[in-house]
């Protein structure tokens, strides 16, 4: 028979009840193993590299994601409770890899992603006249990825002194801070025996 649809109120005088079309279920289509084209990359999502914390909790010096960026925290300001019963906070933070500026507002009830940050000590084999520089950690294996910073002020000063030191004949112990799958020389100094 006919469907018949009703949208809004009925009328007294429609005695048969409301009734819904029903659309007929889609068909499936057949997928062969082996015939749809894809092309995936293995990514790194960072996901494993972050902790949940949540947003009253972060500490001025804490390092956390702000835009997707990992930032050392700088400060903490917390307003007081709106109209809807949440406090906001609003944390400023500086990238730990090139020092940008980040600014978060968000409820002091929300999670935020901690970063998981680390720092490790090389010697300082060889610098490289392109800047890359060879490394040996303390099991004896050769780092050779990384290159002098050289893209703030203070890298190219962090830079200069890495190169007098290992210059002047003395062993050196380069400083390398990991987060978020990135890496960068942030300190050194004359290797202790």
């Amino acid at each position: 028979g006919r469907v018949r649809c009703f949208f809004g109120p009925q009328s007294s005088s429609s005695s048969s009840p409301r009734k819904i079309p029903v659309m007929p279920p889609k068909k499936k289509e057949e997928v062969v193993a082996g015939s749809v084209d894809t092309d995936f990359q293995k990514t790194d999502s960072g996901a494993s590299m972050t902790v949940p914390v949540q947003a009253g909790n972060v500490k001025k010096g804490s390092i956390v994601l702000l835009e997707g960026a990992p930032c050392k925290v700088e400060s903490v300001s917390t307003s007081k409770t709106g109209e809807h019963g949440h406090a906001e906070g609003t944390i400023i933070g500086y990238d730990i890899f090139n020092n940008k500026r980040y600014e978060d507002a968000c409820p002091t009830s929300h999670n935020m992603e901690e970063v998981d940050v680390t720092r490790d000590e090389y010697t300082l084999l060889n610098i490289e006249d392109d800047g890359h520089i060879s490394l040996l950690d303390a099991s004896g294996e050769e780092k050779t990825d990384l290159k002098l910073p050289e893209e703030l002020d203070f890298d190219k000063k962090l830079s200069e002194g890495i190169q007098a030191l290992f210059s002047s004949g003395e062993s050196t112990t380069i400083v390398v801070q990991k987060g978020m799958g990135l890496e960068k020389v942030v300190d050194f100094r004359e290797e202790r025996d």
